[in-house]
């Protein structure tokens, strides 16, 4: 790699979107193992695959993203995919408020058809299916489909693209109401994604994309929300710009705070006029602008601030352990994987983690092998630190754990930097 941080490769990988070369690195945090393929104990002796996790962004249309090294189809089509959305509370009332305000602002009636793009395990639609909305669900992971099916709703096992939206539409019809919500970051091809969207929207319909935005994962140091399932790493400027290219205009943007700080945008046919531009949409691209995030300089600075904060992580959990204290994790997450195995954080520093998952019960995490465990075996152990690995559902957390207090137990959130809470 030169001084300016561009690598020295001559053949760099493509821009998945506009296919420019990408030279610049964002952050490389290493080898990792996928993050959800949790191990059995029978597979702990067994060699376990790591792949490169190094996020690129383009110089022309500035897409952070990571390379493509494993087949979607590894990740999300055989079954074993470990992420059910219905076992967060939190998640869960955000979906039911997403429904009730979407009904609302656009008058949505029984007979209307409400379509989920990477539904999962029915946690959302099920509360468009209550309100008498027609709903159907597309998911490529069939365990999670199959609980989501288990519920009566119905979801079709496919990846989205251009094919599965013009079939889908054939026989089901165009949807007045798409909801894509955390998978735009999750595609390979995106230029097939997006383009499947108008093929699949009512001329008058909206969609509506709720992704991780990447100026709050800048601001606030959340490298360990990169990991070989998340493909892209958006903002709104960038995300306007390919919708753009595939005939879709973004007419409004919320900022949520979910995922440590996420978009919401609505988007429209580019012909449409039902759904004028608000102010809104304007007003958070000038401020991405004056941030910067429309130059390499942004970008450069990120690494070294990863790195500070992987050595403060550290420093803690060597001096906890010198002190004879005893530290657990909490939550199984995707991010906690990238945090523990480029910290090189093991069972060395960790005894376990818990999770309120029973998919997830059981198994081991991968690289780290750290067991997983229930909950309720923290209150067996008693253990002098709980590290909250999902530090975005930290308050949730707090509250359902907060029996660690009566043995003086106390709470470590590790992002944006090491916080301990009593």
């Amino acid at each position: 790699m030169t001084a300016s941080g561009r690598e020295a490769d001559p053949r760099p990988p493509a821009c998945r979107f506009c296919g420019s070369a990408l030279r610049q690195t964002f952050v490389d945090l290493g080898m990792s193992p996928l993050c959800q393929k949790h191990l059995r104990a029978d597979q702990l002796s067994q060699m376990e695959p790591f792949y490169p996790l190094h996020a690129r962004v383009c110089e022309q249309c500035f897409l952070v993203q990571v390379e493509d090294v494993v087949p979607p189809e590894e990740i999300f089509g055989d079954g074993a995919y470990a992420y059910f959305s219905s076992y967060s509370t939190s998640w869960l009332e955000h979906a039911r408020r997403y429904v009730e305000a979407m009904i609302g602002r656009f008058g949505l009636k029984p007979g209307d058809l409400a379509i989920e793009i990477a539904s999962n395990d029915g946690y959302l639609l099920q509360y468009f299916q209550r309100a008498g909305i027609r709903s159907l669900g597309i998911e490529p992971a069939s365990n999670t489909a199959a609980a989501a099916q288990a519920r009566g709703i119905e979801t079709i096992v496919r990846f989205f693209g251009r094919e599965t939206a013009r079939e889908v539409a054939a026989v089901r019809g165009r949807a007045r109401m798409l909801t894509a919500n955390n998978v735009l970051a999750h595609v390979p091809d995106i230029n097939d994604f997006i383009a499947g969207i108008p093929l699949l929207l009512a001329e008058d319909g909206v969609a509506t994309f709720e992704f991780p935005h990447l100026m709050r994962l800048v601001d606030e140091n959340q490298f360990d929300t990169i990991y070989h399932e998340h493909f892209s790493y958006l903002s709104l400027s960038t995300v306007e710009t390919m919708f753009a290219a595939h005939g879709l205009a973004i007419f409004d943007v919320e900022e949520l705070p979910t995922h440590g700080g996420s978009l919401r945008v609505l988007a429209r046919h580019a012909g449409c006029e039902s759904h004028p531009i608000r102010p809104s949409v304007a007003a958070l691209r000038e401020r991405e602008r004056a941030a910067g995030l429309r130059t390499l300089d942004y970008y450069q600075r990120f690494g070294e601030r990863v790195a500070e904060t992987k050595r403060k992580l550290l420093v803690f959990l060597i001096d906890a352990k010198r002190e004879g204290r005893r530290i657990v994790g909490y939550g199984a997450p995707g991010k906690g994987n990238t945090l523990l195995n480029y910290c090189g954080i093991r069972t060395d520093f960790l005894d376990y983690t818990v999770d309120r998952s029973p998919h997830k019960q059981g198994g081991f995490l991968p690289g780290t092998h750290v067991p997983i465990r229930a909950p309720e075996e923290i209150d067996r152990t008693r253990p002098d630190y709980l590290l909250i690995l999902p530090w975005n559902l930290r308050e949730e957390i707090m509250g359902q754990m907060a029996q660690i207090r009566a043995w003086g137990g106390r709470f470590v959130v590790p992002i944006p930097e090491v916080r301990v809470f009593e």
